[in-house]
């Protein structure tokens, strides 16, 4: 490891302290350098603020699918205000949608990973995904790759382009336009959709994992073969020339159009704070959304075998229904994981939300695995 990189930044408050020892014990024990931020709010008070390895509490980096995360509240709000309804159809507001039997899909579906419309047959160019608009006027037109309604699987590089389409139908504009000016700004939050250029100094790329002999082994025996299949098709590596997810959320225009699914940039700070304002006051100014809002957007829609990632997976409104994939947690835990190994989450029980980020790349990728300990020791401090 990195000189330096075992040293533990930042504070914790009163209570928290075991969270700061299991925190220092990850990345001691890392072989490399994690470039690692953990920040917990409760009730909107900041326990948890540390960090280690070559990044600061204020550094910003790629925090990929923790992005759709905002999508989703944003659609929440809509929904809330009664601009959008779960059980109309995507083509009730987006008629172009309806193409080769997708016009029976409703917003509730597509929110739940349920539409089978997880990316093009012919893939898209990195440029093509960095523009939302593009990737939407694309994929009205595709076929979905299953019965739509009948089964669920991760819409990766899709979903936050969907349903942003639907947005910008009933609103005039995007959702990223929406979450700057109702959300980022007004509640002061260091996660952006559109990386200003003020902000580019704080900026750190996120770096390709370092995986061991032995991890190699394990990804390569894991790996799915074919081109074509579900898999390839939702993360792109279908596409000719091969799509690099990394050098993709580094690069300058993924900073500056942010797609809604995989292009947001902020820090532990930002992505918990986003979810602390979804729970409750947060910075002076009162909770983004309803009690009623967070529990219908947090209960689980889809919950089994995943037809694209494989294995079992929960989806809620959009949001993973964590309370099902982390039994230490709080059973309403909502929120996402993002590819390097960020995670978000917000409680509405416990007034917890977390955000974890990591600026090397972990194994095997998706939330890193050093979460599971790490929100097992902040929800024990939470609830004693």
């Amino acid at each position: 490891m990195a000189q330096g990189a075992g040293e533990v930044h930042g504070t914790v408050a009163e209570g928290f302290e075991a969270v700061r020892a299991e925190f220092a014990a990850f990345v001691g024990a890392e072989p490399v350098d994690p470039g690692a931020q953990l920040a917990a709010y409760q009730d909107g008070r900041l326990v948890v603020d540390l960090w280690a390895g070559e990044v600061t509490g204020d550094s910003l980096s790629g925090v990929f699918s923790v992005t759709k995360g905002a999508a989703y509240l944003v659609t929440a709000l809509l929904v809330e205000e009664g601009l959008l309804e779960l059980d109309r159809t995507v083509a009730d507001y987006w008629p172009e949608f309806a193409a080769h039997g997708k016009g029976a899909v409703t917003l509730r579906q597509l929110l739940s990973h349920r539409s089978g419309v997880i990316g093009a047959d012919d893939g898209f160019a990195a440029e093509e995904l960095a523009d939302d608009r593009i990737i939407a006027e694309r994929l009205a037109g595709q076929r979905p790759f299953w019965q739509p309604g009948t089964a669920h699987g991760y819409h990766a590089l899709a979903i936050g382009a969907l349903v942003g389409e639907v947005v910008r139908r009933v609103t005039g504009s995007s959702v990223q336009e929406l979450y700057e000016e109702r959300v980022r700004a007004p509640y002061g939050l260091d996660f952006y959709l559109g990386l200003p250029e003020s902000e580019r100094h704080r900026h750190r790329d996120v770096l390709p994992m370092l995986p061991t002999a032995e991890q190699q082994a394990t990804m390569a025996a894991s790996a799915h073969p074919g081109r074509y299949n579900r898999l390839a098709i939702a993360f792109n590596t279908s596409a000719d020339p091969a799509f690099d997810l990394v050098a993709f959320v580094n690069s300058p225009t993924a900073l500056a159009k942010s797609p809604a699914s995989v292009g947001g940039v902020g820090n532990a700070r930002g992505i918990a704070g986003m979810y602390a304002a979804m729970l409750g006051g947060f910075n002076g100014r009162g909770p983004l959304l309803k009690a009623d809002t967070v529990r219908d957007f947090a209960r689980p829609q889809s919950v089994g075998e995943d037809l694209v990632a494989g294995g079992s997976a929960s989806y809620a409104l959009g949001f993973q229904a964590l309370g099902l994939e982390y039994p230490a947690l709080g059973a309403d835990t909502f929120g996402h994981a993002g590819a390097a190994g960020a995670l978000a989450f917000g409680d509405p029980r416990t007034g917890l939300a977390y955000g974890y980020t990591r600026r090397r790349f972990a194994f095997p990728g998706g939330a890193a695995p050093e979460n599971e300990r790490l929100a097992r020791a902040v929800y024990q401090a939470v609830i004693a």
